[in-house]
């Protein structure tokens, strides 16, 4: 429960970033009907408050997906030119962070630089590129959002995706550290089952998420602002002994 609970509440900042509601009309009838809206006040409001109209924080959520976020919109522009090389990056920093806060709140003792730097390049030569294609194939073939399309797309990420990672991922760490085949057979042997039931408890339900109400574009951005504390539990697993 308490992995679940540590997975599920990032699901539930990363899924606010991707939209803004837009009012009521019920709403936008009592604003309009407001004294804070007569044309005194709002004349005296719109001299005094120039200097912040013009602030990087305060984005249009018209145009802006995700509204005040800075940066945001640079992102997806780098998203539509160089999906590849973002969403690289975009899992770099989302391995990083779940390595960096499992060391500090949960392994203890000095800090283990190799093992941070060894995780981030994973997530930067294989998790980014590798969900990219991933994804962009499942979407192309299994189209729509209705029901039978989504758990169709979860099954097939949980049960063939989900275990050719956890053993690429095996893989990569036993070859930097130098370990030979039999160590990184016997290492997918005992952990690949304990990795895959610890997908299975959370994954099924972010990706219910991300395939009904998530682009294609932003999947992995989503996926790595949950993956976060996910990896925590990969780190761990991954440089247990």
């Amino acid at each position: 429960m308490k992995l679940t609970a540590i997975l599920v509440a990032p699901l539930l900042v990363a899924t606010s970033a991707f939209g803004v509601t837009q009012p009521s009309s019920s709403v936008q009838k009592r604003v309009s009907q407001s004294p804070l809206t007569k044309p005194a006040f709002t004349n005296t409001l719109e001299r005094s408050s120039g200097a912040a109209e013009k602030s990087a924080l305060f984005c249009d959520p018209s145009t802006t997906r995700g509204g005040a976020v800075p940066g945001w919109a640079a992102y997806n522009e780098a998203l539509d030119k160089t999906p590849l090389t973002a969403k690289a990056f975009t899992s770099l920093v989302g391995w990083a962070l779940g390595d960096l806060l499992a060391q500090i709140f949960i392994s203890g003792g000095p800090f283990d630089m190799k093992r941070f730097v060894t995780l981030s390049i994973f997530g930067f030569i294989y998790h980014g590129p590798s969900g990219h294609y991933f994804y962009n194939w499942l979407d192309s073939k299994i189209e729509g959002t209705d029901a039978k399309a989504v758990f169709t797309k979860v099954a097939i990420d949980q049960i063939f995706w989900c275990p050719i990672f956890m053993s690429v991922f095996f893989a990569y760490l036993g070859l930097v550290n130098g370990d030979g085949v039999a160590a990184i057979t016997s290492k997918i042997k005992n952990d690949l089952l304990s990795a895959c039931q610890g997908s299975w408890k959370v994954w099924p339900l972010v990706h219910a998420v991300n395939f009904k109400f998530i682009s294609n574009k932003h999947r992995l951005v989503f996926i790595n602002g949950v993956q976060i504390a996910f990896n925590m539990f990969l780190s761990i697993l991954g440089t247990r002994k």
